[in-house]
């Protein structure tokens, strides 16, 4: 290896083929909006394998035809810290599936050039060919470097671009066709020491015969033996919770490298740049404005006072904003499904189509509106800026409960509703941290469970308005505080979760005015992702839920005939009466009846009968279920509500087989209790199904949250019974 290069050159690849690139770069350094602006419609948003990192993909016009253009996570290097980390470092050498590319664009700030160039010369030492893209040339102002000069001094072009202005962007486009003709040669700016030399030759030895043949035929790593030393220090400077290559891992662990040698690649990297970049630099960049602004939102004091402010109009908007277009949106779908079936006369095909297809697209679309806004005010909040301060003011409260700083958003918006909480669960980095948090945010009190204490307090628990008030925020405070010890505890005991706490380090990047097209595009993608991908469970689940409480139709004999008493009714009340005594016998057989019946010994020592197991199968589709699905067990009706006062006599005039009364105050609190913890809404295992790419995390969080709720309500029943309160 020389100073300025060494390798082996090669012919471009895939002849004849589309080339393939990738746009990488450090995070919060305009790729993304680069990325919308050299494909612009043809842009289209796909998954990486098993991950929740969205990996979006373009068609990019150049001169001598289409490439393909793949956005990869920011990064600041390819010494993976984290799964998104690894999937650009994949990406980028060719490894997990994923192509080789034939050049990479790598972003660069051009008010931080040293920090982002350090992932150029990375890519550049694997033999890469690299075109740079100076973004964020308004904002450095007369501190951006000569464009010419700076790329004499990496080695590569550098093309100053403005992507919002489409400014620089055909040069771009020619550079990078430029680029494509060029050999691949490996180019380090730095020396390594014979001590480092030697371990990367004893590294070299570890690897399996096929790697190092096909490094040196450039098939896989181009550039020759110094890109594949180049590519074993980068696998090895990875963290603990990656997967790296066996052979590596054994040699890492027998102390092939040593941190001083890792030492040596970085500073070896940092001594260059910080020798050659500093001259290019005329002056500095000008933050006044953002250091001005940050002395009030990160201010001890007042920085909490406007985080607050903050999160009370993202909170409001999901809880209160949202819910016109949420109710006219649940009774577009409850008047088209009246109007079918006053068309298509009663029968099972009209049930079917009413409640079970009709009422699960109802179940999916009635997320929408909060989905939506919550994505918007998250986009807002991270293109302008602000979404980092938020992460650093949380994160010395949420660190003594092993939550990143950014959880706090998620837990938030979790008490508007878990789905939208969960998709937001995105803007974390880390994949434990990610999953850690969907762990907890269905604690969190959500407004589906509004109906259900409203129901359960209006009709079991006696007291005066301000009592019963103090015991719903009661609810609150429990479901948040429970949050919050799950966390700790997960953490600590559950193997996947148990990841060590990296170092809180986040980059506060100066404040912009968000561009309003992007944001919308982010907040419309996102949205519609949930539709077709976690909408399509919850619909499936919608309707075999119907199935489970319609079928089956046939009553048992010794029902009374209830068709020859509805005909010969005296009057319409009574003709209801009858109706809806008919409907709950119906429930009572159906499959879901008969399963309320088999759990009662399971539920009993909570002080629930049947009735209440009806219930809570019901309230799988969604937690407000449950109100309606009484009101049909008690021939109250399926409109019922949890205001209504027929419904509320009917549990409080409701006897045990023994004359005692069914649900006492007691009950009531059991009840409230196990709907604070079960995990009763199809729709969040959706999404979480959907955001961990598998079935076991959803199963856990069904199994830990449904044992925790029997295990809490049992010790409030039974304990209260002990104490003389049952």
């Amino acid at each position: 290896m020389t100073e300025d290069h060494c390798g082996v050159a090669e012919a471009p690849s895939r002849a004849g083929a589309r080339m393939q690139l990738v746009l990488a770069g450090n995070p919060n350094v305009g790729k993304t909006t680069l990325f919308n602006a050299l494909t612009g419609s043809r842009a289209k948003v796909s998954n990486y394998p098993g991950i929740t990192v969205e990996r979006r993909a373009g068609q990019l016009v150049l001169p001598s035809g289409l490439a393909d253009l793949h956005d990869l996570p920011g990064t600041y290097s390819l010494s993976s810290r984290s799964v998104e980390e690894q999937v650009a470092f994949d990406a980028i050498v060719g490894l997990g599936g994923a192509p080789l590319p034939d050049a990479i664009v790598l972003c660069i700030d051009a008010a931080q050039i040293a920090r982002s160039a350090y992932l150029l010369l990375q890519c550049m030492e694997l033999g890469a060919r690299c075109v740079v893209a100076m973004t964020m040339i308004d904002e450095a102002g007369t501190a951006t470097p000569d464009a010419r000069a700076l790329g004499e001094v990496l080695g590569c072009e550098v093309v100053p671009v403005t992507a919002r202005t489409g400014k620089g962007l055909d040069e771009l486009r020619a550079a990078i066709d430029r680029a494509l003709r060029k050999d691949r040669i490996a180019q380090w700016r730095w020396t390594p020491s014979a001590p480092l030399r030697a371990h990367l030759d004893a590294v070299r030895a570890a690897l399996p015969l096929p790697w190092t043949t096909a490094a040196r035929h450039g098939s896989a790593l181009p550039g020759g033996d110094d890109a594949l030393a180049a590519w074993a220090m980068a696998c090895i400077d990875g963290d603990d919770e990656l997967e790296v290559p066996a052979p590596l891992r054994a040699a890492a662990s027998a102390r092939t490298i040593d941190r001083a040698c890792d030492d040596e690649a970085v500073l070896g990297r940092w001594d260059w740049l910080d020798r050659e970049i500093p001259p290019l630099v005329a002056h500095r960049t000008d933050r006044s404005r953002t250091e001005r602004i940050d002395r009030v939102l990160l201010h001890r004091v007042f920085g909490f006072v406007a985080f607050i402010g903050v999160m009370t109009i993202v909170f409001m908007s999901l809880f209160w904003w949202a819910a016109p277009v949420m109710d006219g949106i649940d009774k577009g779908f409850k008047w088209l499904g009246g109007e079918l079936r006053i068309g298509l006369g009663e029968g099972v095909f009209t049930d079917f189509l009413v409640s079970g297809l009709i009422g699960g697209v109802g179940a999916v679309m009635v997320f929408l509106p909060q989905i939506l806004l919550l994505f918007l005010f998250l986009g807002f909040l991270e293109d302008c800026g602000y979404l980092a301060r938020v992460a650093y003011l949380m994160d010395r409260i949420m660190r003594t409960m092993n939550l990143h700083g950014r959880a706090f958003v998620p837990m938030l918006s979790g008490f508007a509703c878990a789905v939208p909480a969960i998709m937001a669960t995105r803007t974390m980095e880390r994949r434990r941290d990610r999953i850690l948090t969907m762990m907890v945010v269905p604690l969190m009190t959500c407004s589906a469970r509004l109906p259900v204490y409203t129901l359960i307090i209006g009709a079991l628990i006696p007291g005066a308005r301000i009592y019963q008030g103090l015991l719903m925020v009661g609810m609150y405070l429990f479901s948040a505080c429970t949050a919050l010890a799950a966390a700790w505890v997960m953490s600590r005991t559950v193997k996947p979760l148990r990841a060590k706490r990296m170092p809180f380090l986040i980059e506060l990047p100066p404040y912009r005015w968000p561009r309003i097209p992007d944001v919308l595009r982010m907040m419309w993608g996102k949205s519609s992702m949930f539709l077709r991908e976690a909408g399509t469970v919850i619909l499936a689940c919608s309707i075999a839920l119907w199935a489970l409480l319609y079928f089956p139709r046939q009553l048992p004999d010794a029902a009374p005939d209830y068709a020859a008493l509805i005909a010969h009714a005296p009057s319409d009340d009574v003709k209801e009466t009858l109706a809806a005594e008919k409907q709950a016998a119906h429930l009572e057989n159906s499959f879901g009846g008969r399963i309320g019946h088999a759990i009662e010994p399971l539920i009993s020592p909570l002080g629930f009968d049947w009735k209440i197991g009806v219930g809570i199968i019901g309230a799988f589709a969604a937690r407000e279920v449950f109100v309606s699905t009484l009101g049909i067990v008690y021939s109250v009706g399926a409109d019922a509500d949890e205001e209504s006062e027929p419904l509320r006599k009917a549990l409080r005039d409701a006897k045990r087989s023994d004359g005692q009364r069914a649900y006492s105050p007691l009950v009531g609190l059991s009840l409230m209790i196990f709907f604070a913890l079960a995990m009763q809404c199809m729709s969040t295992l959706a999404v979480v199904r959907r955001e961990t790419g598998g079935l076991r995390w959803p199963i856990f969080l069904m199994t830990y949250m449904t044992v925790l709720a029997w295990i809490a309500s049992f010790v409030v029943y039974q304990g209260g019974r002990l104490l003389g309160f049952g």
